[in-house]
């Protein structure tokens, strides 16, 4: 059973989504990123690389021949942990394709309306899969 962690009140989704993958990079760990729109994903890459001038986050395409061994993979595909302690971080609408693989899955959740509906839904088709759900107020600094 995944535990899902929804973290509700980001002023910018994919901005506090870098924060997220940061500090989980910072921490050791492995996080697997998804987002079913490959264009998405490409300005989430971007952003990686200039969310902050001092914070470096190695990742790349779950294509590259260095995903195995880069702390961070994005995919637009359906996401598979590269190791049983990665962590899956869903930037898409909809729940990711095989995400009971994870033994821990990430939600964020913007303050605009319709991703508040969206995750809603996604937090029943979890709730319905049985995950162990927890849901999180971001602080506003």
């Amino acid at each position: 059973m995944s535990r899902v962690d929804f973290a509700f009140g980001a002023p910018d989704r994919l901005r506090m989504a870098c924060e997220v993958v940061h500090k989980h990079y910072q921490a050791g760990r492995q996080v697997v990123v998804y987002l079913s729109d490959p264009r998405q994903l490409a300005r989430f890459d971007r952003l990686l690389w200039g969310f902050e001038s001092t914070a470096f986050v190695p990742h790349v395409g779950v294509d590259d021949p260095l995903a195995p061994d880069t702390p961070v993979v994005l995919t637009s595909a359906a996401p598979v942990p590269p190791a049983e302690q990665a962590w899956l971080l869903n930037l898409d609408a909809q729940c990711p394709p095989g995400f009971e693989q994870f033994q821990r899955v990430l939600e964020i959740v913007s303050d605009r309306e319709s991703d508040r509906l969206q995750a809603r839904e996604r937090w029943r088709l979890y709730q319905a899969q049985g995950c162990d759900l927890h849901a999180h107020k971001l602080d506003r600094h």
